[in-house]
């Protein structure tokens, strides 16, 4: 089972900036869509944003658009949220997901938490007021 595996978290002041990557180890790893899921304390887990396997299309969630850019590099099978403007209620675990279905036009994004097979271990974002 591919695990893909978050680096990048940290503490950052509120109006900062941070850069998650994830890397997944697939040898297709271009025909398969990737996201972002983050989860506060006490609340339930929720979508972030979203990409195609080829890069091409993406999606956020409102509270991201505007603030949040995901992006991929498919020759280093690794997928980025670059989160800026950052407030206190983006605090989070932030979670890498793989669609781990084979998308062969790569074109395919996808927002629910069943639609991703994989999850990485998290990694945490916390944003001081």
């Amino acid at each position: 089972q591919v695990q893909p595996v978050e680096t990048g978290g940290g503490l950052v002041q509120d109006g900062g900036s941070l850069r998650l990557s994830c890397a997944a180890s697939l040898r297709t790893f271009m025909n398969h869509a990737m996201g972002w899921f983050r989860q506060a304390p006490g609340k339930e887990r929720e979508f972030v944003a979203s990409i195609s396997g080829n890069g091409g299309s993406s999606y956020y969630a409102e509270s991201a658009k505007g603030r949040f850019i995901i992006s991929r590099d498919n020759a280093k099978n690794t997928v980025y949220l670059q989160m800026n403007s950052l407030k206190p209620e983006d605090a989070a675990v932030y979670y890498c997901v793989v669609r781990l279905d084979y998308d062969d036009t790569g074109s395919y994004v996808f927002t629910g938490p069943s639609d991703y097979d994989s999850w990485g271990q998290g990694t945490q974002v916390t944003v001081s007021s």
